[in-house]
């Protein structure tokens, strides 16, 4: 597989692992970075541009979601959003530090979009948390 083959499916991997549909990036990174074919810099990039743009997707996603909240599709039953919300008022955008964990990180970055986390706030949040954990990843692999 070509080097931009490689890079492409690890972006690809990253980025839907921080959207809403379940994917594992971490296990891809850390089969390239055992392979040691390609600089773990580079591999870190690729896989932290991915993520965090996936954060996005998800940010933008939270900013136009609650028109849709009476719908009967709508993912979020009862009260969920409500208390996302009211979570994410009691904590404020330093949760968004736990948008690396999973469970909780990417419905966060949803419920930051919808409770209008200014952008750049939440891009430089997201960012030192998707960074840092694809660091301690690849420190505990390599």
């Amino acid at each position: 597989m070509s080097a931009g083959a490689v890079y492409a499916a690890l972006f690809g991997s990253a980025f839907l692992a921080a959207t809403i549909f379940p994917a594992q990036s971490e296990a891809v990174l850390a089969a390239l970075l055992l392979d040691g074919t390609h600089p773990a810099a580079i591999l870190i990039a690729v896989a932290s541009l991915g993520n965090v743009l996936g954060a996005v997707v998800n940010w933008l996603l939270g900013r136009g979601i609650e028109r849709f909240k009476d719908r009967p599709w709508f993912p979020a039953k009862g009260g969920a959003l409500t208390r996302a919300q009211g979570w994410y008022q009691r904590y404020g955008k330093w949760s968004l530090l736990l948008s690396w964990a999973p469970f909780v990180g990417d419905p966060l970055t949803v419920v930051a979009g919808v409770m209008r986390e200014p952008f750049l706030v939440f891009l430089a949040l997201v960012t030192v948390a998707k960074v840092g954990r694809y660091l301690v990843l690849a420190a505990v692999v390599i």
